[in-house]
């Protein structure tokens, strides 16, 4: 998908290609893409896809843009209750919740809404919730060095949802634990009890 992209045409908001697929599935299913209902459904679910998909076009610098400073600062770091909506890459189903993420300075801090713009980044690209927890927790490491980094994410899935189980009230916790976060039980029981 992402090696079809023209950048003009995202650009302009439009992508011929994929409202020709989108038609194509229509009339697969069974539709009329041509009637009133649906005439406008492959532009709508073009650029649906591409919004839902936008991490793949951001770059991590770009999004930390510098936010990062020296703070003698050694005490835990949680940004909690940060919204996810991404899509299963199993179904194109979406998947949605909450995602907490606490780190652990060592000598380094990184700007709060960077760490929303990070989950954001992973979160808008075809995932499966085990890999967009590791990813968040990985990029934060990488970027800060901490001493620890933990995330959890908490999250509903459509695939689980609408079809197969159909189990409505099922609810799916990820968890990544680094440096401190796993080898200091006291320090993940900390993170646990303030996400609660």
């Amino acid at each position: 998908m992402q090696g079809r992209r023209r950048k003009s045409s995202r650009e302009a908001g439009e992508d011929p290609f994929v409202q020709s697929l989108v038609r194509d599935l229509l009339k697969e299913l069974g539709e009329d893409p041509h009637r009133e209902g649906l005439w406008q459904t492959p532009e709508r679910v073009a650029k649906a896809f591409r919004y839902l998909t936008s991490g793949y076009g951001k770059d991590l610098s770009e999004i930390l843009n510098g936010a990062i400073f020296t703070e003698e600062y050694d005490e835990m770091v949680l940004v909690k209750d940060i919204d996810i909506f991404s899509l299963c890459e199993h179904h194109l189903l979406p998947f949605f919740g909450k995602c907490h993420v606490a780190y652990i300075p060592k000598k380094k801090i990184i700007g709060l809404s960077k760490v929303v713009r990070l989950v954001e980044m992973y979160s808008r690209r075809l995932q499966v919730q085990e890999r967009l927890t590791q990813q968040i927790a990985q990029t934060l490491k990488r970027a800060v060095q901490p001493r620890g980094v933990g995330v959890v994410i908490e999250a509903y899935h459509f695939c689980m949802m609408m079809r197969g189980v159909e189990k409505q009230s099922s609810k799916a916790v990820t968890s990544a634990m680094l440096g401190t976060f796993q080898t200091r039980p006291e320090i993940r029981n900390e993170f646990v009890q303030l996400i609660k």
